[in-house]
């Protein structure tokens, strides 16, 4: 199996590229996130491979970094979302994007996806938004490191400022919102409508 490549990059075009190694040339599908991230040919550069073996042929998929290679691997998991669509998928949404619509359950943002019909994002919206939380979503997109603040005794408000966290957001700006939202709701609000309505707070008018 192949797992990456760094080569000549020989040739780019849209849905993917061309890969020089040691004159033999690799044909890779691609997100446009990924080719874009690719300097002009014919420079050097590096993709993560996903390899995909079938009787008839062997197709390599390209990622510019760990974190779309796993959101690939787990969206290529969900029934009808084939690597086609999955390609689409990461190539109008970045991770980070793409985990902020399944938890806030926004459909339209996940239709801007060519292949991608409003059945098929509330397929995506419900079978992911238990495991978005453990996904990587990028090195723009890294952790607060700042110093926690006090949060009330609730898990749940807690596990919800750490998700807004992960997705790029401050933590002064997450927990008030968080703390407001769950005052709103009340006790014995669900994790993942706490994280809904938080984000439908935080989300640019």
């Amino acid at each position: 199996m192949i797992g990456k490549l760094t080569g000549k990059l020989d040739s780019a075009f849209e849905g993917g590229c061309i890969f020089d190694v040691n004159g033999v040339g690799y044909l890779v599908s691609c997100s446009s996130r990924a080719l874009s991230a690719l300097p002009a040919p014919p420079a050097v550069a590096s993709l993560l491979i996903e390899t995909a073996v079938r009787e008839d042929a062997i197709t390599l998929y390209g990622f510019a970094d760990a974190a779309e290679r796993d959101w690939f691997r787990l969206l290529t998991g969900i029934q009808s979302v084939g690597p086609k669509v999955a390609l689409s998928l990461l190539s109008a949404l970045s991770p980070a994007d793409m985990a902020r619509a399944i938890l806030a359950g926004d459909k339209g943002s996940l239709t801007r996806a060519a292949g991608v019909g409003p059945k098929l994002a509330i397929r995506l919206i419900s079978e992911l938004q238990s495991k978005v939380g453990g996904m990587p979503i990028g090195p723009a997109f890294a952790p607060s490191t700042g110093a926690a603040l006090p949060l009330p005794a609730n898990s749940v408000v807690a596990e919800t400022v750490s998700v807004l966290l992960n997705l790029g957001w401050k933590r002064p700006e997450a927990q008030a919102v968080v703390t407001r939202v769950a005052d709103r709701l009340g006790e014995g609000v669900a994790l993942e409508q706490l994280i809904r309505e938080s984000l439908k707070e935080l989300a640019p008018r």
